[in-house]
C-alpha cells in the first residue's frame, strides 16, 4: 500500500466523528478497529437479525460494511471541509457469509480532488478460519461547500 498524506491534520477525529454520526453502522453493530490515512478496518459480530433464510449474513449487510469501509478510507484523505458520498460500487460475493465475526478492510487506490477510488475485502471468521467472502471496488465523492457566485 502506498503511504498517503492526509489533507486534514485532524483526519482521525473527523473520520471517527463522521463514522459515529451514522445510525446505520450502530444498528448493524459495525465498529472501527483500525484507522490510518487511506485505509480502515471495520468489524461486526454475527447477529441473527442480520441473516437471510439460510442463516448467512445477508449480502446487503456485507455490501453495507464494504461500502462504509471504502467511504471511511476515502474520507481520511479528504480536506477538513469535505463531506462524503458513494457514487458507484461493484461487489463480488465469493462465499456465504457464515461466521461469528466479519471484518471489512478497505484502502484507497487513487485519491482525487473530487473522486476517490477504493478497494475493499470482507472476511468471515468461522471455526478458527478466516475466509474471504466478498470484494468491492468503489468510487467516493468529496462533497465540498459551494461558494456563492
Amino acid at each position: 500500500m502506498t503511504a498517503f498524506e492526509p489533507r486534514n491534520p485532524g483526519y482521525r477525529a473527523a473520520t471517527i466523528a463522521m463514522f459515529e454520526g451514522q445510525p446505520a453502522m450502530h444498528t448493524l453493530g459495525i465498529a472501527i478497529v483500525r484507522l490510518a490515512p487511506g485505509e480502515v478496518e471495520l468489524a461486526m459480530l454475527h447477529a441473527p437479525a442480520l441473516t437471510q433464510q439460510n442463516g448467512f449474513i445477508h449480502a446487503g449487510i456485507i455490501t453495507a460494511g464494504l461500502d462504509n469501509a471504502c467511504g471511511v478510507a476515502a474520507f481520511t484523505l479528504m480536506p477538513s471541509e469535505a463531506d462524503i458520498l458513494t457514487v458507484e460500487f461493484k461487489t463480488t460475493l465469493l462465499a456465504p457469509a457464515r461466521g461469528t465475526r466479519f471484518v471489512f478492510k478497505a484502502e484507497v487506490v487513487k485519491p482525487g480532488r473530487t473522486l476517490t477510488f477504493c478497494e475493499a475485502k470482507a472476511f468471515a471468521e468461522h471455526e478458527g478460519k478466516t475466509t474471504l467472502i466478498a470484494t468491492m471496488t468503489g468510487t467516493l465523492m468529496a462533497m465540498l461547500p459551494r461558494v456563492a457566485a
